[in-house]
């Protein structure tokens, strides 16, 4: 048995329709996960299933998803222990501890090579940094995300599929993952 966590990519379904969490969950344990925990209403979750390959535990949660909400969308899981190194890569945890929303990271289904970072750089204004850590991209935004001009680049098409969350937010589901 080993604990993962399991991020969707986007809980919009269309204009005016968003996942529901309890919904959400019932896909969970209907493809036989258990212990399933949702972290806010944003797609994080937290849950128990027998040891798989990553990439299974991806597919199968995604058929689920498509069949019970009519829509694919791409869902990337990590380990309990694949979550722990990524929490404790943080490249930035000076910005994290001042604002934990603007340091973001995009956690990749296939890791990024480094080189990016260079490509990425020409789109950082005032202050801000990134950083490829064990294949996922960090950002510190310096101020609010919302302004950035990197967010617009990081596209499925150009970075491949992830999906971006806040330090906050990855620290949550640590936590989560500490109490069982």
């Amino acid at each position: 048995m080993t604990h993962y966590v399991a991020l969707l990519h986007s809980i919009v379904l269309s204009p005016g329709q968003r996942v529901v969490m309890e919904k959400l969950r019932a896909t969970a344990e209907s493809i036989g996960y258990r212990s399933v925990r949702t972290l806010v209403s944003t797609g994080n979750l937290v849950f128990e299933a027998d040891d798989a390959d990553i990439r299974d535990i991806e597919n199968r949660f995604e058929t689920g998803f498509e069949r019970d909400f009519g829509k694919a969308v791409d869902i990337v899981a990590r380990t309990a222990e694949g979550w722990r190194a990524l929490t404790a890569g943080n490249p930035f945890p000076e910005a994290s501890e001042v604002n934990g929303q603007n340091v973001g990271i995009r956690v990749m289904r296939q890791p990024l090579d480094p080189g990016v970072v260079e490509k990425l750089k020409r789109y950082c204004t005032a202050g801000e940094k990134v950083a490829v850590v064990n294949g996922d991209l960090w950002m510190d935004f310096a101020a609010k995300p919302s302004t950035s001009k990197l967010l617009p680049v990081l596209t499925t098409k150009r970075m491949g599929v992830g999906t971006l969350r806040n330090w906050n937010t990855v620290r949550n589901l640590a936590a989560m993952l500490d109490a069982g």
